[in-house]
């Protein structure tokens, strides 16, 4: 992922491995080693590619379950362990955050098995203390 260039980003520790980077327009979410956009970041989360799941599988989603094969309705082009944004099919609206566990490629090809890794979703603790954190 890259930054805009911008000085005045504060970091945020929310645990041993996890901090939310905040800057002016800018909210991002690092994970160990992992940059994910932060899912209030709609802009920045219509940059990257995307799995569309079905109503069944949102319950599973917001409670941090991984992207499985039979819940895909539709998904964008990506590479093996790339971020991939999760949508909901109804609204369209992006439930999820997570890295690829296969490319697009595969995913064409096989009907079960995980797709997603599901790293940041709606509801979680990051979710919950984002949205006290304000640049």
């Amino acid at each position: 992922m890259e930054f805009p260039k911008t000085k005045n980003l504060m970091v945020h520790e929310i645990t041993d491995d996890a901090q939310i980077i905040i800057g002016p327009g800018l909210k991002i979410l690092k994970i160990g080693e992992e940059y994910l956009p932060f899912l209030s970041e709609t802009q920045l989360l219509e940059k990257f590619p995307h799995v569309t799941v079905d109503m069944g599988a949102v319950k599973f989603m917001c409670k941090g379950a991984n992207v499985m094969r039979p819940g895909i309705k539709g998904h964008s082009e990506f590479e093996k362990e790339k971020i991939v944004c999760i949508i909901e099919e109804s609204q369209r609206k992006v439930l999820a955050v997570g890295k690829s566990i296969i490319s697009s490629s595969e995913l064409d090809s096989i009907e079960k098995g995980e797709v997603v890794k599901n790293m940041h979703y709606i509801s979680d603790k990051f979710w919950e203390i984002g949205k006290t954190i304000h640049s």
